[in-house]
Parts: C-alpha cells; structure tokens; sequence
C-alpha cells in the first residue's frame, strides 16, 4: 500500500502496478528530469568556477535556481501521477 506521507512510499510497487499509459507518462518525466541535471550540473560548475574567479556569477546562479525549481516542480508531477494510480483500481 502507498503511505501519501511517506515521498519514498512512491516508485517500485506503484510503478509496477500502473497501467501501459502511465508508466510512459512516468517515464518521460524521467528523461525530462535526466535533462534538467545535466543542465543543473552545467549550471553548478560553471557557477562555482566564476564564484571562484571572482566574475559575475548572479545570471548564472539565477539559471540554476530555475533549473532545480523545475526539477522539483516535475518531481511532484511526477508523485502525483504514481499515486493517482490508487484512483484508476477503484473502477
């Protein structure tokens, strides 16, 4: 069973169980999430570098905090597509 207040409760056995059309909405999350870090990596490094280097680093430390805002607004799409998957068992 899915604990809602558990955010670990959520992947394995609820990803088992989802449907064919689930799993691959599940799955471009994934990917889209994948991009996202690499990009938050770039992003990282390159900050990091000009912080060290004594440039101007606020556009790029901006950049990134959009980066990883995104990627935690597309972590909660995707929790929130897994444990609808209680609601498509009730039919």
């Amino acid at each position: 069973m899915i604990n809602p207040k558990d955010p670990m409760s959520v992947g394995g056995a609820a990803y088992r169980r989802s449907s064919r059309h689930r799993k691959a909405v599940v799955e471009q999350f994934e990917i889209f999430m994948g991009f996202l870090a690499f990009w938050g990596l770039i992003l990282l490094g390159l900050t990091v570098w000009l912080e060290v280097t004594g440039q101007f680093a606020l556009g790029w430390a901006l950049g990134l905090l959009a980066v990883v805002l995104a990627m935690v607004g597309i972590w909660a799409l995707r929790l929130k597509v897994l444990r609808g998957e209680r609601d498509e068992n009730k039919d």
